[in-house]
């Protein structure tokens, strides 16, 4: 799901390939190990670090491993939902893992995590106050998890295309239902994103369970579907940048790069980001340790690492996804800090929501839902 700048094609589960340290997820050299043994003892100067692709500076693992003498072998995963088997089924593990807000929740109910021992990470203090009251929504005594990174789910929008379209700026989810934009959307390619558009859009709540409201947003999408040039996932970003679409859905962490392109491309339009009226999806991504973890002092050791401020900072400024880190916030400059696109403020949150686990049972409604809307 969501949030990675650029996503690595991975192997099949059968066949995960771990980077090494000097590798990292920004395409070094590649481990020839095949991961860790489940039945085998964790050295103590070992870590394995399962993360999305591009969610940290490489220079990052690399101070760590200096500062620390601990080997950091380095998986990556595309989705929540690629991700939670492998976790659930032990049969790799891993000592630190870094996913949403309602997969941990799934994880926690289903004692797939570890308490952290919080004397080990002393750092989390530099954590903004708000968003471990955030993370209470999936984790609600703060015991499993420490906040990464945050963002939200908005209209990213070609002033110049619209402007030739005669269409307003978008404003609210509602306006993706404008015939004037056939041909023109890019949506989100994933069941979750595309019902929380269409269920803020009725005023319902995106973790709905209720069975009207979710054949009303299936509806919705349907009704929305000729309008639509494409479901996507990473692409939206580029699409957009090369003028392929008036208005597409979009993580607000692209945002930076996005801006940059825009203008290292001297392009002739610009692109907006706005978070709907109606409210949207405020997502969370935490670092959290596997029950099964076998060296869960280093997982500990590398969560207070990732804490500090100037660490922080460095991996904001290298995957550009907004840090929870008050420390690291403190350290940017006031360009940066007041880039509503990026940081918005309190105010226009009002109306977001955090994803819940709805249990099996939901989540099996919803995809049934999602291939009714794909297949029609």
């Amino acid at each position: 799901m969501k949030k990675n700048l650029v996503l690595y094609a991975l192997a099949t589960v059968a066949a995960t390939f771990f980077l090494s340290a000097c590798g990292g997820s920004a395409g070094g050299e590649a481990s020839s190990a095949a991961g860790p043994e489940p039945d085998g003892a964790g050295s103590s100067d070992e870590l394995y670090v399962y993360n999305w692709g591009e969610y940290i500076d490489e220079e990052v693992i690399t101070r760590f491993e200096e500062e620390t003498g601990i080997r950091v072998v380095y998986d990556l995963f595309e989705t929540n939902e690629e991700m939670y088997p492998i976790i659930e089924a032990g049969a790799v593990t891993y000592d630190v893992v870094c996913p949403s807000d309602y997969m941990i929740q799934k994880m926690i109910e289903n004692d797939l995590l570890a308490e952290i021992n919080f004397e080990n990470v002393p750092n989390v203090d530099q954590i903004d106050p708000a968003y471990m009251e955030m993370a209470q929504s999936f984790d609600p005594d703060n015991k499993y998890s420490v906040p990464y990174c945050w963002g939200t789910v908005g209209i990213l929008y070609n002033t110049k295309r619209l402007e030739e379209l005669g269409v307003a700026p978008p404003a609210k989810w509602a306006d993706l239902w404008d015939e004037k934009l056939s041909g023109e959307i890019l949506m989100q390619d994933s069941v979750r994103d595309a019902f929380m558009v269409a269920l803020k859009k009725d005023g319902f709540s995106m973790n709905s369970t209720d069975e009207d409201e979710l054949q009303k947003a299936k509806q919705d999408l349907i009704d929305q579907k000729p309008l639509v040039q494409a479901y996507v996932i990473d692409q939206v970003r580029d699409k957009m940048i090369g003028g392929e679409a008036a208005v597409g859905v979009i993580y607000s962490g692209e945002m930076l790069y996005i801006q940059e392109e825009v203008a290292n491309l001297g392009l002739d339009y610009t692109l907006e980001y706005v978070l709907p009226e109606e409210g949207t999806n405020l997502w969370l991504d935490s670092w959290v340790i596997p029950k099964n973890a076998k060296n869960k002092e280093n997982a500990e050791k590398w969560i207070d690492f990732l804490c500090r401020p100037e660490i922080a900072k460095a991996n904001f400024e290298y995957i550009t996804y907004p840090t929870p880190n008050k420390g690291a916030f403190d350290l940017l400059d006031e360009e940066l800090q007041n880039n509503q696109s990026v940081f918005p403020d309190t105010e226009s949150l009002v109306n977001c929501e955090v994803f819940r686990y709805l249990g099996d049972e939901v989540d099996g409604i919803y995809n049934d839902l999602w291939k009714e809307v794909k297949s029609n």
